[in-house]
Formats: C-alpha cells, sequence, structure tokens
C-alpha cells in the first residue's frame, strides 16, 4: 500500500518497482485506475472485476459483485499475478479485487492511508513529498544543466514553489525548458503571483501543483491549449487520437501534433499505443480552463462532436459485425469524416470491446444532456459487443437506460427495439421472469403498432423464456406464433431462429425425430440468408438430434462440424456448449474415459463464459 499526497510519484514509483520484478509473476500484470478521486466518483469494483476477469480468459461474467468476486478467487487461486490498483479511494473498494491464492501481489496507491487494509495483510508506505536537495537534482535533470546555470538562487525558489511535489517540479521544468529564452526568475515569479487554486480537491501542495499547470499552460500554443481544454470536458478515462480529433472537429494529423505538444509539456501521459490520459490534477485544471474560456455552447459542442464519433464507428462495428441485423437509423448533430479504425469484423469487436467502458460514460453523457437519440442509439450499436462477448452486467445495464432514453425521445420503435435486444440479455443473465415482463410489454407495443416484425421477436422471446423455464406448450404455442407471423410478412431469419427453439423443446420432450425436422429446416434457412454463426448453432443441436435417434455417426460427424466452426470465429461458449454435447453422446455409447475428458473441456470453456452452466455441469 503505497500512500501520499497528489503528485507525489506513487503512481511512477509503483509502476517502476513492478516493471522491475516482472519476472517474479508469470502469469502477468493487471492494472486499473480506481479513479478515486474522479469528478464523477470512484470506479466501482464490479467495473474493474469484469475486466480483470476477461482479461484472463472470461467470457461471460456474473452480473452481481459477489458472484463476481468468487469466480475471480477461483481463477486467480493458482497464478501468480501482480495486481496494481491506482487511485484507490477506500478499503471496500478494493477487497474484491484480492485475488485468491498465496503466490499474487496487490500494489494498491491511495492519497488516503486506507488503514483498513491492515486486516488483510497490508503493508503501509507513505511517500514523502521530495527534499530540497532531491527536488534541485529533478528540476536540473529536466531543464538541463546548462539551462540553470548561473541561476542557481532562482531555481532553487523554484523548487520551493513546488512544494517538493515531484508533478509540479517536472511541470516547471517541461514549462522552461519550452522556453529557452526565458529567465529562471520568469517562471518563478509566474509561479509566486495568485492565479488560483484548483478547488475541486484539497491536497498539501495543490496551489502550487496548480500554478505549475497554470504555467505549463499559458506557453502552449493556441491549437495546444484548445485541445487541451476540450479533453478535460471529456468522461473518459483515457482517449486516443481519433477521439482527440472529433471532439476538437480537426484532422487526425492535426490531433497528433497537438497531442505531441501536450505530452511534450508534461500535460498528458501517452500510456499508449495510441492512448492517452491526464493526470487527476491536470484534468481537473483542463476542466476549469474550459469553463473559465470557453462559452458554454462551445462546451457542448465539443462533446456532443465525440459522442457523435463513438456513435458513428459503434455502428460501423455493428455493420461489419452483424451485416444482417436490423439496424435502426442514426441522428448525427456533427457527422465525422473520419474513419472507423479498423477494417475486419474482427477489429470491430476488438474495439467494441476495448471502449466499452467509453461507451458507456458517453452514454450517461447524453441521457445527462437530453440527448435522448444518441442515448438509445449508442446501446443499439453496442449490440454485437453484448451478443458476441456476453457482458450480462453492461447489457441490462445499457438498455434500461437505453429504454428510457426511447420513451424520453418518443420513438416508439426504438422502444420495442430497447425492449426486444434488453429481453434477450436479461434471459441470458437468467433472468427469466424480468425478461418475460420486457417481451410482454413489447408484444403490445408491436400489436399497437402494427409491427409484425417485431411481434414476431416478442413472441419468439417468450418462447424461449416458457422453453427455459420447463412449460413446453407454451413455449410451442408462442414458436408457431412466431413462425406464422413471420412466414407472412416475410422475415425469413426469424423463421429459422424459431425452428431453432422448436428443436430444442423437442429435444426436451424425447422427440428427437421431431427435433432433426426442425435443425434441418432451421440450418437451411440460416445457411440461405446467409447467417453461418447461428447456422453453425443448428447444425451442433442438429448432430444431438441425429444422435438421439441412434445415428451416431451422422451426429457425431455434424457434431465435430460445428464445433470446428466455433472453434474458428472465437465463440468460447458455443465451443462449450458442443464439447458438452459430445460428452453426453459419449457417456450415452458407454465411453466413460471420452465423456469425462470432453465434460472436463466443457467445464474450461464453462468457467470463461457462463458460470451457471459451470455450476451445472460440475453437479454430479
Amino acid at each position: 500500500m503505497i500512500n501520499g499526497p497528489a503528485g507525489v510519484g506513487k503512481t511512477t514509483l509503483a509502476s517502476r518497482w513492478l516493471h522491475q520484478h516482472g519476472s517474479a509473476f508469470p502469469d502477468g500484470q493487471l492494472y486499473a485506475d480506481l479513479r478515486g478521486y474522479a469528478a464523477d466518483g470512484p470506479v466501482g469494483p464490479g467495473d474493474i472485476l469484469s475486466r480483470f476477469l476477461r482479461a484472463l480468459g472470461a467470457w461471460a461474467v456474473p452480473i452481481d459483485l459477489p458472484e463476481q468476486a468468487s469466480l475471480w478467487r477461483s481463477v486467480t487461486a493458482d497464478l501468480r499475478i501482480a495486481v496494481m490498483l491506482d487511485n484507490a479511494f477506500s478499503a471496500a473498494q478494493i477487497r474484491p479485487l484480492l485475488p485468491g491464492g498465496s503466490g499474487s501481489l496487490v500494489v494498491v496507491t491511495s492519497r488516503h492511508r486506507l488503514t483498513g487494509l491492515r486486516l488483510d495483510g497490508a503493508d503501509f508506505h507513505l511517500l514523502q513529498v521530495l527534499d530540497h536537495a532531491a527536488g534541485m537534482e529533478l528540476f536540473i535533470r529536466g531543464a538541463g544543466e546548462g539551462r540553470v546555470s548561473g541561476e542557481l538562487p532562482a531555481v532553487r525558489r523554484v523548487v520551493d514553489l513546488c512544494a517538493g511535489l515531484p508533478l509540479a517540479v517536472c511541470l516547471a521544468s517541461a514549462r522552461l525548458a519550452a522556453r529557452p529564452k526565458q529567465p529562471i526568475a520568469e517562471l518563478a515569479e509566474a509561479l509566486t503571483r495568485d492565479l488560483g487554486r484548483l478547488a475541486v480537491l484539497e491536497v498539501e501542495g495543490e496551489a502550487s501543483v496548480g500554478k505549475a499547470l497554470e504555467a505549463s499552460y499559458a506557453v502552449l500554443s493556441r491549437e495546444a491549449a484548445r485541445m487541451y481544454r476540450v479533453l478535460g470536458l471529456l468522461p473518459l478515462p483515457d482517449f486516443d487520437a481519433r477521439a482527440a480529433a472529433a471532439a476538437c472537429a480537426e484532422t487526425l494529423d492535426w490531433a497528433e501534433r497537438r497531442l505531441d505538444e501536450l505530452i511534450e509539456a508534461n500535460l498528458l501521459e501517452d500510456i499508449g499505443p495510441d492512448t492517452f490520459r491526464f493526470h487527476d490534477l491536470v484534468r481537473v485544471h483542463a476542466r476549469d480552463r474550459a469553463s473559465a474560456t470557453d462559452t458554454e455552447a462551445d462546451r457542448e459542442r465539443s462533446l456532443r462532436q465525440v459522442a457523435d464519433w463513438y456513435l458513428q464507428v459503434a455502428t460501423e462495428a455493428q455493420r461489419q459485425i452483424t451485416p444482417i441485423q436490423f439496424t435502426l437509423p442514426r441522428t448525427y448533430a456533427y457527422p465525422c469524416s473520419l474513419t472507423a479504425p479498423f477494417t475486419d469484423d474482427v477489429g470491430a469487436l476488438a474495439w467494441l470491446q476495448a471502449r466499452r467502458s467509453h461507451l458507456m460514460a458517453l452514454l450517461r453523457l447524453a441521457v445527462e444532456h437530453s440527448w435522448h437519440a444518441t442515448a438509445w442509439q449508442l446501446v443499439d450499436a453496442m449490440w454485437p459487443l453484448f451478443l458476441r462477448l456476453r457482458h450480462y452486467d453492461l447489457w441490462i445495464a445499457a438498455h434500461r437506460i437505453g429504454l428510457e432514453a426511447a420513451r424520453s425521445d418518443g420513438d416508439l420503435e426504438a422502444e420495442r427495439q430497447m425492449l426486444n435486444s434488453g429481453a434477450i440479455g436479461l434471459s441470458a443473465a437468467r433472468r427469466i421472469d424480468e425478461a418475460a415482463e420486457w417481451y410482454m410489454a413489447s408484444l403490445h407495443a408491436a400489436r399497437d403498432a402494427g409491427d409484425a416484425r417485431d411481434e414476431g421477436q416478442a413472441l419468439l422471446g417468450l418462447g424461449g423464456c416458457h422453453y427455459e423455464a420447463g412449460r413446453y406448450v407454451e413455449a410451442v404455442s408462442h414458436l408457431n406464433r412466431a413462425v406464422a407471423i413471420w412466414e407472412q410478412c416475410g422475415y425469413p431469419r426469424g423463421v429459422a431462429l424459431a425452428r431453432v427453439v422448436l428443436g430444442e423443446v423437442a429435444l426436451a420432450e424425447h422427440a428427437p425425430e421431431r427435433a432433426v425436422a426442425c435443425f434441418t429446416q432451421a440450418r437451411d434457412g440460416l445457411l440461405a440468408i446467409p447467417d453461418p454463426h447461428d447456422a453453425a448453432r443448428a447444425l451442433a443441436f442438429l448432430g444431438r438430434a441425429h444422435v438421439r435417434t441412434g445415428d451416431h455417426a451422422a451426429g457425431i460427424a455434424q457434431m465435430e462440424e460445428a464445433l470446428t466452426a466455433f472453434t474458428a470465429s472465437g465463440a468460447v461458449h458455443w465451443q462449450a456448449r458442443t464439447v458438452e454435447m459430445l460428452g453426453d453422446t459419449a457417456r450415452e455409447r458407454g465411453e466413460e474415459a471420452a465423456a469425462e475428458e470432453f465434460h472436463a473441456q466443457a467445464l474450461a470453456l464453462y468457467e470463461t463464459t457462463s458460470p451457471v452452466d459451470a455450476r451445472r455441469l460440475r453437479r454430479p
């Protein structure tokens, strides 16, 4: 546990120490900024656990914090990892993030002492401000010995005004280095003037840091100063060059040059690749400068520009990953000419995964500013993230916000879209009763609007809920109604998806011949669209149905073909489902050793995608 005042170098010390001792942690290092002193409040441990678990291979993470913490301890029990928890606010924020086992190390930095962590075995290290000699050495290293020669009294005065804070010393020396002809006495005078303080935080040395920041800001070019102010407004923990360009309504080349200038001035941290962030104190100063310099309309426009950019790129990712998916129209206040930073579905999904916290932050920003259409459109554009990576917690939280935004926007079609896609997330998270409520609301809304396609979607969802609850007669009734409606309005993909669930019901009712017919029709329809992922799902089930009819050779071959498709696409959850079916088949054939091996493989895959299925498979 490393604590000390803001700007004293806690993060730098911890990061350097961990870098030097990386070989002691062969299973890797994880980092999280807990944002304990951010204006919008600290990050909850659930958000960090979700990110950590996925970094270690978990694709589907439980929604509830206790289940997340349990899975985290289980996953890390035999690992030797280092975890850095930066800018912690409280012991309660830390405890759920402690890994299992004894081979790992957690390094915490905080401006508070967090003495409650002593009960958890923490060692405490208070990082003091630099003494005068160390401050002088740091300043001279930054400015250069030749630059300060003959002006040591003024250097001493500058270092004293920096109050021993490394951040302030580095900023002051960078400011001096940028002005090779400026006497050091002028810098000292600039730091002495009463330019106010960073009122948001009250920590030792803050006034001096504020003056150092103000002096560094004052020598920026006009364009870099504008970017500095704009970036200080963003509700994002970090950002890339394209986001910076979009927020400023400039070209990528322009943004990269301004970012270089801010990094050179030690006002921005390059945590790359193509990733930048502010120190907390610098962010506060940048935001204060924006409030003092720019009009409210200017600030609003910058925020809307970055929100529109993220919506634009997320929509392109959605089009890339799920081209056959129905997408509602988008509205942009400030369309951006920048190109998306990916060219294929793998890159698009990686972008969504890496930017999911950004998208959620901008979603909340849109709600705060009453940009209702932007809010629900962001949720709609995040669909591939939820569908492929199964972030149940984000899936449900985003759709609750999106549903309210669609209603506030008065867009009935968007409201039905939020109800349907949100209900899918609730059902996938095993909140069946709540999912059924959302589907019923969608069904009534679709009938009121005369929208047959949405009516079929709601009926499909209700049929799936009844199937999950073991109410097979009700499930078949709803699914057949969905098929009839979709056949009448001409939506073949919906018909095929309903037939997949009808096949699952048939298997559950021990009617494998009926299941074979359903899955065969479903697969043929999905291949014709084409929808290769869902066609592979139908094929896996078809193989299991053939086995149940006694045609083991054909069934096993079909399941193996489906498994190959899922492995190639990275669909881990469906790899697990297919391997489990192969294990069930082996057990039914009396091949116990093979069954145990298949089920062990399935369990390992479920551990990272579906804790509920993992618990089910562990039961004797």
